[in-house]
């Protein structure tokens, strides 16, 4: 292959790379709320509170008021999600849940089959705390209880 027809592959391969990385981007940064039911008996969490709630450290609330916690499916908002509120990557909260599991100190939150069933869900069970995508913020059937950004 001649160097010139090279350099065209290799020119096309980076622009390619970077439509794909612009595309990406928006996605690794988006916003996401930790949300309960309008209905809800939660009206606040803390950042603390939540880390500690997902990540077994606890399984209810200051006041003793038990949560069922939701997790979205694997994806990028999950992703997301964990490496906001707890600066995990997803093989490091696999590992963290792995350990927790095995030594029967916590199990991880129920996951939820989409973003969807996530939303129906806490909109059926009052006492669940789950986290969406920032586009569910204008969602009035949804308490926003915190940002993450």
């Amino acid at each position: 292959m001649p160097s010139s027809s090279r350099r065209s592959v290799l020119r096309s391969w980076i622009a390619r790379c970077a439509a794909l990385a612009a595309l990406l981007a928006p996605a690794v940064h988006a916003e996401v709320i930790l949300v309960t039911s309008a209905d809800s008996n939660v009206d606040t969490l803390s950042r603390e509170e939540a880390e500690q709630l997902y990540l077994g450290r606890r399984s209810s609330l200051a006041d003793g008021r038990p949560l069922l916690l939701l997790d979205l499916p694997p994806g990028p908002v999950r992703d997301q999600f964990y490496r906001l509120l707890t600066g995990k990557n997803p093989s490091q909260i696999r590992a963290y849940w792995s350990r927790m599991v095995f030594t029967g100190r916590a199990l991880p939150p129920r996951e939820s089959v989409s973003v969807e069933d996530a939303r129906r869900l806490l909109l059926e069970n009052p006492g669940t705390v789950g986290y969406l995508p920032d586009t569910f913020a204008s969602d009035p059937s949804l308490h926003i209880l915190l940002h993450l950004e």
